[in-house]
């Protein structure tokens, strides 16, 4: 465990623990589980053991065969390694709200379906109340917990985040008279080291989270083959889900706290209205 931490500590952006180490137990998952377990024996485990050990065998040295297994097996989790992060960045411009003009079409009818689904924090508050009232307090409880989550705007977007983001570019024009698009830059390089590393940390935070859920998915596509892996993606995507909301409500808060500050902060440049 130390070694791990080391590990952590020496490569920047914990690189091996939230990619390598991820692309090796997917790689891992995917021979010994998809293309020799399989679906018929699934649970196996003499012949996992029989795969890893094959494997791992080096007495009498290395054949030509041997290496070259390791070379793909390197190469295969490499390969993952580098292309999870690629999807996790699609997966983060769509829960931003960011979809390409081609999907467009079902942008707008995810967006009319949340708009149909949404009601105000106060009519849900009323709800509730009605519903305590009535002795329905396992539905109060959960009106409650709506009510919480829900905007008092309608939404504007096909996701839950990217209309927190909105809504966070909206405020800060209104406080500080600046663009986050434009300014965002000027006001970071001009930031000191305490702000700057609160922003670094929660889009570090926003990032981990879309790759948890590309994982998720690659797991849960894993799963054609072999269906455990398919149970680890199912369980990995609430998980994700839920870092993510964190991470987006974490980094509109920090955006917020910063560009205030750059507002007030006689020292830092002024920001263009």
């Amino acid at each position: 465990m130390e070694l791990l931490v080391e590990l952590q500590k020496r490569i920047p952006d914990g690189w091996f623990m939230r990619r390598l180490l991820p692309a090796t137990l997917f790689v891992m998952a995917a021979v010994v589980g998809g293309g020799q377990l399989g679906q018929r024996h699934w649970n196996d485990l003499g012949l996992a053991r029989e795969s890893i050990a094959g494997g791992l065998r080096l007495s009498g040295g290395l054949s030509a065969d041997g290496v070259a297994s390791l070379v793909l097996v390197a190469v295969a989790i490499l390969a993952a390694a580098f292309v999870v992060p690629l999807a996790a960045g699609a997966i983060g411009a769509l829960a931003s709200g960011a979809w390409p003009w081609w999907l467009m079409p079902l942008a707008r009818r995810v967006t009319a379906w949340r708009v149909r689904r949404w009601a105000h924090p106060d009519e849900l508050g009323r709800q509730s109340v009605r519903a305590r009232a009535a002795g329905r307090h396992l539905r109060a409880d959960r009106l409650d917990a709506r009510r919480a989550r829900t905007e008092r705007a309608a939404p504007g977007s096909p996701t839950w985040s990217g209309d927190r983001l909105r809504a966070t570019e909206e405020h800060v024009g209104r406080e500080s008279g600046s663009d986050i698009a434009s300014d965002w830059t000027k006001v970071l390089l001009s930031a000191d080291d305490i702000p700057r590393t609160a922003l670094s940390e929660t889009r570090a935070a926003y990032d981990a989270a879309c790759e948890a859920l590309a994982w998720s998915a690659a797991f849960t596509i894993l799963g054609a083959w072999w269906w455990p892996a398919a149970a680890v993606g199912v369980l990995l995507w609430p998980a994700g889900w839920l870092s993510l909301r964190r991470a987006v409500e974490a980094l509109c808060r920090t955006t917020e706290a910063v560009f205030a500050l750059a507002a007030t902060d006689p020292a830092t440049p002024t920001v263009s209205p």
